[in-house]
């Protein structure tokens, strides 16, 4: 029974990331390096720092924490956050030129299976006497292997939907459309994104043990992988303010209330996820192989909820019903690869 507890909890954090993108449509007047920062100080700092004051004691602090942390592991966790900036940078483009579940699709289920991965693989390089590499059993590997299948598949229907469409129909789907340019763009934020989990797996150690609740363990080492993903993400996005001479959105008085409302809702969906999966994880101890998959789960959902977004947004309209099945198809095995590893 905890099991499914813990799975629903991530599927709804996962619901909540894949509406994070409806809150921004609602934003007005502002260019998107604009409502891009503004959005990430919500999701990559002030919910980050608010999930994390739950894993402190009381009598302890976050600072003394940090402070007292193993520095290579902490920077690590950093380092490995600046990197999925880049990510995050990527993902959002992504999305601007194949639409909330194509974009989407592409680029988390790369980061599915990469961010599984990657974080055992290095945190060995590191560390070979944590035996890191034993996390990723067979169960594990085709966990991973049948998201990817999801993907895939979901990426034909995408490739479908490309070549059936006219020019006028994708530009009224979504606006910016090209296939080309989004697909070379949601692979490069997919394998970037994957830095995030191995932000994770360098920093599950800082915590305060026994004293914090095993829900909340991860959220200390979530804000520093958001905190690094923050500066990279601020650097770009005031050097596009300067490029393209926006800085003019941030004196735009009337619509201040309404841009920082959305920004803040956006960045509040975004950052459920990760809450959500931390939560989750604390009801999954008893299955070592759905602790290692959450990660890939996660993004599983999050790439079957952006879907029926799309679907919901029309994203997907003008496509032939041959496209849709591939489509569903793709959704359904997606959501497979959540329950089959577990009987494996």
């Amino acid at each position: 029974m905890e099991i499914i507890i813990g799975l629903l909890i991530i599927a709804i954090g996962a619901f909540c990331q894949s509406s994070c993108y409806v809150p921004i449509n609602k934003i007005k007047d502002w260019s998107w390096e604009s409502y891009w920062i503004v959005q990430g100080v919500f999701a990559w700092l002030v919910f980050p720092f608010l999930g994390a004051m739950l894993a402190v004691p009381e009598g302890q602090s976050l600072c003394g924490l940090f402070g007292n942390a193993n520095s290579f592991n902490l920077w690590m966790t950093v380092l490995f956050g600046v990197l999925w900036g880049v990510g995050g940078l990527t993902f959002g483009l992504s999305m601007r030129y194949l639409g909330v579940a194509l974009g989407q699709s592409i680029a988390l289920g790369t980061c599915a299976g990469l961010g599984t991965i990657m974080g055992p693989v290095l945190l060995n390089m590191f560390f070979p006497e944590l035996n890191a590499l034993e996390a990723l059993t067979f169960a594990v590997i085709m966990g991973v292997v049948i998201t990817l299948i999801g993907i895939a598949i979901i990426g034909v229907a995408g490739g479908m939907k490309a070549s059936s469409l006219s020019e006028e129909e994708k530009k009224a789907a979504v606006k910016d459309f090209n296939f080309p340019k989004g697909l070379a763009i949601a692979l490069l934020a997919g394998f970037m994104s994957g830095c995030f989990n191995v932000g994770l797996e360098f920093g599950k150690d800082i915590n305060f043990g026994e004293l914090t609740d095993p829900m909340y363990r991860t959220l200390p080492a979530t804000l520093l992988v958001t905190l690094g993903g923050f500066v990279t993400n601020a650097i770009y996005c005031f050097y596009q303010n300067h490029k393209n001479n926006t800085w003019g959105d941030y004196k735009k008085g009337n619509v201040w209330g309404n841009n920082l409302l959305f920004c803040a809702l956006a960045g509040g969906l975004w950052y459920s996820q990760f809450f959500g999966l931390s939560l989750g994880k604390g009801f999954l101890t008893e299955s070592e192989t759905l602790t290692t998959l959450a990660f890939c789960i996660l993004m599983a959902l999050n790439v079957t909820f952006s879907n029926v977004w799309g679907i919901i947004l029309k994203e997907w309209k003008g496509c032939s019903s041959k496209t849709i099945v591939v489509l569903v198809i793709g959704i359904l095995v997606l959501i497979a690869s959540s329950f089959i590893p577990q009987f494996i």
